[in-house]
């Protein structure tokens, strides 16, 4: 996975806008205006995604290339070092998982909104 390929894949699911509030070095992804994703853009290797605090430890005791979030909530929030020895399997698991952690905790409506886009 590179970069332009966690970017599309990202943008591909419903309700989801990227921008980079935080400078031209991070894009941020959201759903609902909340952040599931945080990607460096100055040498990109790493993502920031949210995680089930029980499943953050069992993933950081299992891979060496996810560790506690960086500059984030370490108990809810994983960096992953997307390009090393993970599987692209793994990578699009922890995504999916960040987006509906955070798409689970939108309102009903604007979860409804979203799912007839």
């Amino acid at each position: 996975m590179n970069i332009e390929s966690l970017r599309f894949y990202c943008l591909s699911k419903p309700g989801v806008t990227e921008s980079t509030p935080f400078g031209d070095d991070t894009l941020v992804f959201k759903v609902g205006e909340k952040i599931f994703l945080l990607a460096g853009l100055n040498n990109p290797q790493s993502f920031n995604v949210k995680c089930d605090p029980e499943k953050a430890v069992s993933l950081r005791e299992q891979y060496p290339e996810i560790i506690p979030g960086y500059h984030m909530n370490k108990k809810h929030w994983n960096t992953v070092y997307y390009n090393q020895s993970l599987s692209e399997s793994l990578l699009l698991e922890l995504i999916n998982h960040s987006y509906d952690l955070i798409f689970a905790s939108l309102s009903k409506n604007l979860q409804n909104t979203i799912k007839s886009l």
